[in-house]
């Protein structure tokens, strides 16, 4: 990318982390008119401030863009809740919870796709309950798969608390999770 033109690094990032910007968007947001309106404003905020970008990790500038887009639209919302949208995070929960909750193929057949659908389903249902500071780094980091550090940038926190609230966020994830699964007498 070239710093020497601002609105061309703006352009080129915007094509090139459109989908991560989007999906950031997405979980955010909870839909997807609102996730596009999210990017739209952002690419619009960071063409408007591209001369005062200092160099560093372009990623993390433009995601952070987006994110305090998101939060303005939240703010907006007169009942402030907080929706995500998220299918890749069963992947934290290990190998066999992710074998229960994503279908291997095609061939797994009715029965194995409606159990699946359940699963994310529940999965879904248990992270709208997160508190919105440990979701966000779920999303940030097994979803956007962003570093520590591109993480602690974005937010503006230590990554000793990225650490923290990820390893929070995931105990409180697979907790809710088995509790779930215990109420419907199903295994966790």
């Amino acid at each position: 990318m070239d710093a020497t033109d601002p609105r061309g690094l703006v352009g080129e990032l915007a094509l090139r982390q459109l989908d991560a910007a989007y999906n950031l968007a997405r979980w955010l947001l909870g839909n997807d008119a609102d996730a596009g309106d999210a990017v739209h404003d952002a690419f619009v905020r960071a063409l408007q401030s591209a001369h005062t970008y200092a160099g560093g990790n372009a990623r993390a500038w433009w995601l952070t863009i987006v994110r305090h887009c998101c939060f303005a639209r939240l703010k907006e919302r007169s009942d402030g809740r907080r929706f995500v949208a998220i299918d890749q995070l069963a992947a934290d929960l290990g190998e066999a919870a992710v074998q229960r909750i994503l279908p291997k193929s095609a061939a797994d057949g009715p029965e194995q796709g409606a159990a699946s659908a359940q699963e994310r389903a529940r999965l879904h249902r248990q992270l709208h309950e997160l508190p919105p500071e440990y979701r966000e780094v779920l999303v940030l980091r097994e979803i956007e798969e962003l570093s520590y550090r591109e993480i602690a940038e974005m937010l503006s926190i230590p990554i000793g608390t990225v650490m923290s609230r990820l390893s929070r966020g995931r105990e409180r994830l697979l907790h809710a999770l088995r509790a779930d699964a215990a109420r419907s007498g199903e295994r966790p």
